[in-house]
């Protein structure tokens, strides 16, 4: 979104369309999280996320999950909102903005008390406070504060990369994360062929979002505190992923 916005493609049928499949991906993270559990059974090991209540509860930590998505989503709505009103009617801008942030902290950590990602809860304040009439103040806000956290971010994907791995099997990584991008950009043509996009938009559209999404990296954290995958492997998969976003 960052390069569409400095290229001024966001407004463009291609920067629209990215958009909301990058949104969707987000969103289709919620439902992976939940039916995760689901497959580990009773099985479930959580080591690095010990404030998790849940972690005990085998097959019911999927609907627990999900309730409280929906109570957030729920709260959010009924409760955030109007008390945000009324934090509005103060005038006072530094109120406001701690206000927003004292949500999204309060989201995120209710999100680790259930054994999921603060990330993820963080995600879910965002679309909370996004679809309150406060979204427009909200982000001139945060704006001083993107481009350093966007920078942080890509800190932190370069030093997820355990190189040793990329050198110990390289043909491994490189072929993988090739296979993957390439399969990820012809999906995105047919879509954009279906819905009737112009050749140029359509491949600018492709090749934008032929990347890995970075909730990879929360998905494959979580499926290796669910025992459901070897950590040597996930790791691997963690390479593949930053390598395509590369």
């Amino acid at each position: 979104m960052q390069t569409l916005k400095e290229k001024g493609l966001t407004n463009t049928s291609m920067g629209r369309s990215s958009f909301a499949v990058l949104l969707f991906q987000d969103i289709a993270v919620i439902p992976i999280m939940a039916i995760l559990p689901l497959i580990a059974g009773t099985t479930v090991v959580n080591e690095s996320n010990e404030q998790s209540l849940i972690s005990h509860l085998g097959w019911i930590q999927a609907p627990i999950v999900l309730g409280t998505i929906g109570f957030v989503y729920l709260g959010g709505r009924f409760i955030i909102i109007p008390l945000l009103h009324v934090v509005a009617r103060t005038r006072l801008q530094e109120l406001f903005t701690a206000s927003a942030l004292l949500l999204v902290m309060s989201v995120s950590f209710m999100m680790q008390l259930v054994g999921l990602s603060p990330a993820l809860g963080a995600f879910l304040a965002g679309l909370v406070l996004a679809n309150s009439e406060f979204r427009h103040e909200l982000e001139g806000d945060i704006a001083p504060f993107k481009g350093l956290l966007l920078g942080l971010f890509f800190i932190g994907v370069g030093a997820s990369i355990d190189f040793r791995l990329i050198m110990a099997d390289p043909a491994f990584i490189i072929i993988f994360s090739t296979i993957f991008n390439t399969i990820k950009f012809f999906v995105l043509l047919m879509v954009g062929k279906i819905y009737k996009k112009s050749s140029d938009q359509n491949i600018l559209f492709s090749f934008a979002l032929s990347q890995a999404g970075e909730f990879g990296f929360v998905i494959l954290s979580f499926a290796i505190q669910l025992g459901l995958m070897q950590t040597e492997l996930a790791n691997q998969m963690m390479a593949v992923i930053a390598l395509s976003m590369i």
